[in-house]
């Protein structure tokens, strides 16, 4: 699919509207499009690649698919759902298990959000990134119409409402809680955080699924928090 298209943005949001009754074919979708995007930057054959809380792995199996070296860091063990793919280890993408600069890529989808210190996680994937290498990283944000995840987008008239809501309407508890394993990421935050940074250069930030001009809406104070949805950033790790 070619990125940016209405095609393919199409496609993706068929794809998520199934994810719960087939999260197989809306993951495999998903990973097959970071891949893509990925390689517009860096090709992934021969690659060192680290993929930092990638789940059940589909990101990591659709890199290695295209040949890289490609290890997966996944903090909580049930999120391997069934045999985790190979070069899985379970840590935590604030201290992870890697020397300085011993990947060529750091890859994290829609992680950011769900980390209390955004900031010290990014430190982390810069430090394990060689002098040269990507930084890949897509979080939702907040004010996005899916910000509040499963229970979006009731999330605008406040998260407790809208987690309680959900449980009503669906009997069981809630994955999310707003201060616990969800946190409320802006997009101007994170843009002005890594525009600082004197270790990375900002390749690229855009929306990760418009079909249009994906970096033009982060740059409109106010509205990129609605309208981003997602925000892609690539990196480029700084000599």
């Amino acid at each position: 699919m070619k990125d940016p298209s209405l095609r393919r943005s199409l496609t993706l949001f068929r794809a998520f509207m199934r994810e719960q009754t087939d999260p197989a074919a809306a993951y495999a979708l998903l990973a097959r499009d970071a891949a893509d995007q990925v390689e517009r930057y860096m090709k992934l054959d021969g690659r060192v690649v680290a993929d930092v809380g990638g789940g059940s792995g589909w990101f990591t199996a659709e890199f290695a698919r295209r040949g890289a070296r490609s290890l997966l860091f996944e903090p909580d063990a049930a999120e391997l759902a069934g045999k985790p793919v190979e070069g899985t280890v379970v840590a935590d993408g604030y201290l992870l298990p890697l020397a300085d600069g011993s990947a060529d890529i750091c890859f994290s989808s829609n992680v950011l959000e769900h980390v209390a210190d955004p900031w010290t996680f990014l430190s982390e994937m810069v430090r394990v990134t060689r002098p040269g290498g990507l930084i890949y990283v897509s979080y939702t944000n907040w004010l996005s119409p899916w910000g509040g995840h499963e229970w979006a987008p009731w999330h605008y008239l406040g998260a407790e409402r809208a987690r309680a809501r959900y449980e009503r309407r669906t009997g069981r508890p809630a994955k999310h809680r707003l201060g616990e394993n969800l946190f409320a990421l802006g997009v101007g935050p994170t843009l002005r955080h890594v525009r600082g940074r004197d270790d990375v250069d900002v390749v690229s930030a855009r929306s990760r699924y418009w079909p249009v001009l994906p970096e033009l809406v982060p740059r409109v104070p106010g509205l990129r928090e609605f309208a981003t949805w997602n925000l892609l950033l690539i990196l480029r790790r700084c000599s």
